[in-house]
């Protein structure tokens, strides 16, 4: 039987990471946890999650930040990142309009994770 859908996305460090993570993804992306606790937080979009949870198998910050790249859509790309990068997050693309219309921003997470934020052509 084929994949039907995509239950959720797992992102995983370690104990001394995993504060600096969570924030950055509730302050600076403003994301609403579902649920939240030492060395686990996740937020839920729709019938899918993010997690952020501890693995004994991780250490220290991603060592290649090109092996995923989550997109996070926004109804408004300026302000928005602005709001990321005022927390610190690294500038690595400022919001540009894109061929098909909409408009794409880049920066990374605190263990080097790439972040895209979209805002969709109406």
């Amino acid at each position: 039987m084929p994949v039907t859908d995509l239950a959720g996305v797992l992102i995983h460090t370690t104990p001394d990471r995993h504060r600096s993570l969570r924030d950055f993804y509730v302050e600076a992306l403003g994301l609403r946890p579902r649920s939240d606790r030492p060395g686990f937080v996740n937020f839920e979009f729709g019938d899918q999650r993010l997690t952020i949870a501890l693995h004994d198998h991780v250490t220290g910050p991603s060592h290649d930040r090109h092996r995923i790249l989550i997109n996070f859509s926004v109804s408004d790309i300026a302000a928005s990142f602005e709001r990321v990068i005022s927390s610190g997050a690294p500038v690595i693309r400022p919001p540009s309009k894109e061929t098909w219309g909409g408009f794409v921003a880049t920066t990374a997470d605190p263990d080097g994770n790439i972040i895209q934020l979209m805002e969709f052509a109406d």
